[in-house]
């Protein structure tokens, strides 16, 4: 695997780290609806302007193959945040963090095939982000089920999302992609804000960290994109999934939390894992 894809995909996931960090310390004042939905517009309006000074056009293909993982992006934003609301971050985290396995199985399925050692690195990424997500929580917790499946749907959803924003960046017009993307999620959100009747309204002081988060998210995806141009997007894929690496160094430095034995090990495994995968 190419180091330029390796380091595109590592910064891909850094950049949804900060972006998941900050929405959730957000979302601790303001309404998750109108922080996701204002920070995807900002990014969306982002796109525009990449995409008036590009010029060239929209590739219609990548366009509709990016509105698919924008659909999958949205579906997954609202699970993922409505598991959240339950209290329920120690499963949520990491049930949501196997989303990696969704692209990496679908791209081995139709095609790629990823050396042996690149692959075992693959796997224990996935499996070192899973742990590094685990949260200790002793107290028995209600709707956990109900949180489980949410979760679920939330790692299919975000799965596909990567899936369909690697693809179409891949055959196509990444700036197309990413376009189709912004205007599939944002258009779900506000289906959901409408039918829910929720208000979009924030305070003033809001409005710019909202908007720095959402240019924060649309700046990952832009930076998969172009890594999936520059190796297998299986691998790729899973390279993007560290994110809640990201956003555990950030909680650590940040916000001083304590970071558990299963985390570290989770970390530790995890850097391996992009080793090897490097490697092969």
């Amino acid at each position: 695997m190419s180091a330029a894809a390796v380091l595109l995909a590592l910064a891909s996931a850094t950049a949804w780290g900060v972006a998941d960090f900050s929405g959730g310390l957000v979302s601790r004042r303001v309404a998750t609806i109108p922080v996701t939905v204002i920070s995807q517009a900002a990014g969306f309006v982002a796109l525009l302007v990449a995409v008036g000074i590009a010029g060239g056009g929209i590739d219609h293909r990548s366009f509709g193959i990016g509105i698919l993982a924008g659909l999958g992006g949205g579906a997954g934003l609202a699970a993922f945040y409505k598991a959240l609301s339950l209290g329920t971050m120690s499963i949520v985290s990491p049930v949501t963090a196997c989303g990696a396995v969704v692209p990496f199985t679908i791209s081995v399925a139709t095609g790629e095939r990823p050396g042996t050692i690149a692959a075992l690195g693959a796997l224990l990424a996935i499996g070192g982000a899973v742990l590094a997500s685990v949260e200790e929580r002793r107290s028995e917790i209600p709707n956990r089920a109900r949180a489980i499946g949410l979760a679920v749907v939330a790692a299919g959803a975000l799965g596909l999302f990567t899936y369909f924003l690697g693809l179409g960046s891949r055959e196509g017009s990444p700036l197309s992609t990413l376009a189709g993307a912004r205007v599939g999620s944002l258009g779900l959100l506000l289906l959901l804000a409408l039918g829910r009747r929720d208000s979009l309204r924030v305070g003033r002081s809001w409005v710019l960290p909202i908007l720095a988060i959402g240019l924060c998210d649309v700046g990952a995806n832009a930076l998969f994109a172009v890594a999936t141009r520059h190796g297998l997007l299986s691998l790729v894929s899973v390279l993007g999934s560290l994110y809640p690496i990201a956003t555990l160094f950030l909680a650590y430095v940040l916000l001083h939390e304590r970071l558990t034995r299963l985390q570290l090990a989770g970390v530790a495994t995890a850097l391996a894992g992009v080793a090897a995968l490097s490697a092969g």
